[in-house]
């Protein structure tokens, strides 16, 4: 008996093995196994897309970086100043950096009085910016002077640049 059995099982499972071939390759992975294979191209193609991106961000991070770098350079300023004002007010004091508008107004042209004047009136914060009381309220009169000494030089240097 057990014989009989173990002989219409295999019966069985091989006339199921055949039916599954006849109906064609959908049941065989074929027509899945397509759709996978495609789905893990299209997967490498993204990460390589990805990467591409990547890549272009980095060397336009990489070209801004070397403008900045390159306007500093030809510009040049005080230690102080880049590390205070240049965020805000740009480089060369203008306002912007690389033709984007800054959150700092334009220094360029203002005279050595009425820049240690506002210099003052934030520091003492009788005209309101958290941030400029904040870089100043720690610096001395003379720092003070100097930076407006510095910043009220900043038109003759463009000028003498642009003739360049």
């Amino acid at each position: 008996m057990k014989n009989i059995i173990a002989i219409v099982s295999t019966v069985i499972v091989m006339g199921l093995i055949l039916y599954v071939y006849s109906k064609g390759p959908a049941y065989q992975g074929g027509e899945a196994g397509r759709i996978i294979e495609d789905l893990k191209v299209v997967q490498q193609e993204i990460k390589v897309d990805s990467i591409k991106e990547k890549k272009n961000l980095e060397q336009e991070k990489l070209k801004a970086l070397r403008d900045k770098v390159g306007n500093t350079a030809q510009f040049e300023v005080s230690n102080a100043y880049k590390s205070k004002c240049s965020s805000c007010h740009g480089v060369d004091g203008s306002g912007t950096q690389n033709g984007k508008k800054l959150m700092g107004p334009s220094l360029i042209g203002q005279s050595e009085e009425m820049i240690y004047k506002n210099l003052v009136d934030f520091k003492a914060g009788r005209k309101e910016n958290l941030i400029m009381k904040g870089l100043l309220i720690n610096l001395s009169d003379n720092e003070l002077k100097n930076f407006a000494k510095e910043i009220s030089q900043f038109k003759v240097k463009r000028d003498a640049l642009n003739k360049n």
